[in-house]
């Protein structure tokens, strides 16, 4: 099977979610691909859906903490089985289960299919309730869509797979990606009895209460673009200034409008701003396009010297001399209701600010604003202290050592979410694996025959420890 795979389709992804947090109060994006890389995958063809995957659907229960009425309500999971590689349940034959994220849940994943084969696995792709095809049919609260009810969803579909399948023996190693990653150390701490192991791929489980310094993010995007080039990043710094100066003045959102080729004309200068932001934002997370793409057009000025001309040509060189720029979706009319806002709204409170030294403008995060827009667009009050309590992250390296086991935390360092990440060991088995020059679920995308030796290095290590887990686990049950 050819390794270019399907995956993610983003479509829920809007403009108010996918910039990042120059003016913005929502979080950047938490997702193993970008838009663009999204594409790139969705088009490669790689195999028939229905010879290679099956899809299927799991009642689902609706609630699984309450008995109300309504908590005994089901809808229709998604998951999808491919059952070309497994051993079998004779042999006890792991399952590789993919605990699906804030997306629409598509075909594969890299890691998992590249790896089949040796391991002789099934493998098992699950929906996120409230996602993709697996939202409930009838009027469901919102107040059911949080990342505890979506762990009971995995475990009640895991459990269900191996008892149909008289897999019982078969141990089960979950892996994820971002929101998806934290979901797979999550399960692996909650459901021990059900996963032998979690990779967790550039997984922020530290982004909450306070455990990583608000700017952590946006310091990483800075660090990334100075490395690059110094005069680069002086550029983009001294832009905004730059763009609300020349905003300030009659006509200055006409001749920004011009200089820029916005689809619609700018009403104020944030919207230039945050469409610039998502552009040096996805370059760090993502690689896409890389930083000295940007860079290179910016101090090679080819469409003049001052300092808005250099920026435009970085914007150029990243999204190509398109029609218009900036603002195409300004007039599309009423949007969706954002599933992975809310979350961010409700449980997923991440600080994510901007300190004083970075490449955008100085922004704190500020939860009491944070929380009106929430209020506001939701009807809900953030809680913020929440996900620390309910799966821990406070003094993790101590916490962890007296009862986890079993859990890979991979990150690249260039990845502006590395800086919640989890980058050195806890224990022989809770593992760090940072890679220095890594973006973000670089080791879980498929692999290719052009991938540095470093990623090559950290996939390989990645499957040696989950060999070793497996073999541990045949050794207790005497397989």
């Amino acid at each position: 099977m050819n390794k270019f795979i399907s995956f993610y389709l983003l479509f829920i992804f809007f403009l108010c979610f996918s910039v990042t947090t120059t003016n913005s109060l929502t979080l950047p994006r938490l997702s193993p691909f970008s838009e663009s890389k999204t594409t790139e995958y969705q088009n490669t063809k790689t195999f028939n859906l229905n010879e290679d995957m099956q899809p299927y659907f799991y009642e689902q229960t609706l609630d699984h903490f309450n008995y109300l009425s309504d908590s005994y309500k089901t809808f229709k999971q998604r998951y999808i089985i491919n059952f070309n590689y497994w051993g079998g349940a004779n042999s006890s034959a792991p399952i590789f289960a993919y605990l699906g994220g804030e997306d629409d849940i598509v075909n594969t994943l890299g890691f998992m299919t590249d790896n089949a084969t040796s391991f002789k696995a099934l493998l098992v792709y699950i929906e996120h309730r409230y996602y993709g095809k697996s939202v409930p049919s009838f009027n469901a609260s919102y107040g059911y869509l949080n990342s505890a009810q979506a762990l009971a969803d995995y475990a009640e579909v895991l459990l269900y797979l191996k008892d149909s399948l008289h897999a019982q023996k078969s141990p089960v190693i979950v892996v994820g990606g971002s929101y998806a990653g934290m979901l797979a150390a999550w399960f692996r701490l909650k459901y021990p009895h059900i996963a032998i192991g979690a990779l967790a791929s550039s997984a922020p489980l530290l982004y909450f209460d306070n455990i990583t310094p608000a700017s952590g993010y946006n310091d990483v995007i800075t660090r990334d673009f100075q490395e690059t080039s110094k005069t680069c990043y002086e550029t983009i710094r001294n832009s905004w200034f730059e763009i609300d100066e020349v905003a300030s003045k009659p006509n200055g959102l006409n001749f920004l409008s011009k200089k820029f080729n916005t689809c619609y004309p700018l009403e104020q200068p944030g919207e230039l701003k945050d469409y610039l932001g998502n552009m040096y934002q996805k370059a760090a997370q993502y690689n896409d396009p890389p930083t000295t793409t940007i860079c290179e057009a910016i101090d090679r000025a080819s469409y003049g010297d001052d300092i808005l001309s250099r920026i435009y040509g970085g914007m150029v060189a990243s999204y190509g001399n398109k029609k218009c720029n900036v603002n195409p979706d300004k007039y599309t009319g009423a949007k969706p209701f954002d599933r992975w806002r809310w979350q961010t709204c409700t449980e997923i409170v991440m600080p994510i600010g901007i300190g004083d030294s970075s490449l955008f403008q100085p922004k704190p995060f500020n939860f009491t604003s944070f929380a009106e827009n929430c209020k506001k667009d939701f009807g809900v009050q953030p809680r913020p202290h929440w996900i620390t309590s309910y799966y821990g992250g406070q003094d993790i390296q101590l916490v962890l050592k007296r009862f986890g086991s079993n859990i890979i935390f991979s990150n690249g360092l260039r990845d502006p979410y590395s800086s919640g990440g989890v980058l050195n060991n806890i224990s022989d088995s809770l593992v760090a694996l940072p890679t220095v020059n890594g973006y973000h679920c670089q080791d879980i995308v498929p692999a290719i025959e052009s991938d540095p030796a470093w990623l090559v290095h950290q996939r390989n290590t990645e499957v040696e420890i989950i060999q070793s887990w497996i073999k541990k686990y045949y050794d207790e049950v005497n397989i």
